[in-house]
């Protein structure tokens, strides 16, 4: 867990970049949220509810790639229908990210940390485990990366759900303890530069 110390850096940190992220990415942000606008016909900006610090629930926002389609779970792959061609393109670069600056700008979002589930995950850690929701998710992060490719992998899974629960969520959790265990802002930092290069 994070000393008091580390919680303030990291946040002054986190307020710093996302006002500067905002303001040189708000002009483009707004372009891509207006195209996604009209390739979903829908509103451009997708708002879900997920799990946070101290597993406090929280709304997440992200440029809208899919068209509003009934799905059983929440579990998305490269196969997914819902997916629009521009959703393809702005997912593969993560560009449907970007309104999470606004996030980090809020405070319960931070540029690094384990990225935020939907319930029925984070909220259920038991034990040792429960360390993952004592700092704030974060956009990036050493499962983000690890796994960067996860969509690819679970559509060539039979039961994507099963698998994503069944392993790649117990693998984020070890990744993600020892994050936590290990944080400097030297590593945050690095962690950054993987994700934007």
């Amino acid at each position: 867990m994070l000393s008091k110390k580390q919680q303030v850096i990291k946040r002054l940190f986190d307020i710093f970049f996302a006002v500067i992220g905002l303001t040189i990415l708000a002009i483009p942000m707004a372009v891509l949220i207006l195209i996604a606008s009209i390739s979903t016909k829908k509103g451009g900006v997708f708002a879900q509810e997920r799990i946070g610090q101290y597993a406090k629930p929280f709304t997440m926002y992200k440029i809208r790639s899919m068209l509003n389609v009934s799905s059983k779970n929440h579990i998305t792959t490269t196969k997914d229908v819902r997916i629009t061609k521009f959703g393809r393109f702005i997912r593969k670069y993560n560009l449907d990210e970007l309104p999470q600056l606004y996030n980090v700008l809020l405070g319960n979002m931070s540029f690094v940390g384990p990225r935020p589930d939907v319930k029925g995950y984070a909220d259920k850690l038991k034990g040792k485990d429960k360390i993952i929701v004592s700092v704030k998710p974060g956009i990036t992060g050493p499962a983000t990366l690890h796994f960067k490719n996860e969509e690819e992998i679970l559509a060539n899974k039979e039961n994507a759900k099963k698998y994503n629960d069944e392993v790649l969520w117990k693998e984020k959790v070890q990744l993600n303890k020892k994050y936590i265990e290990n944080w400097s802002l030297s590593g945050d930092i690095k962690y950054i530069i993987k994700t934007l290069f």
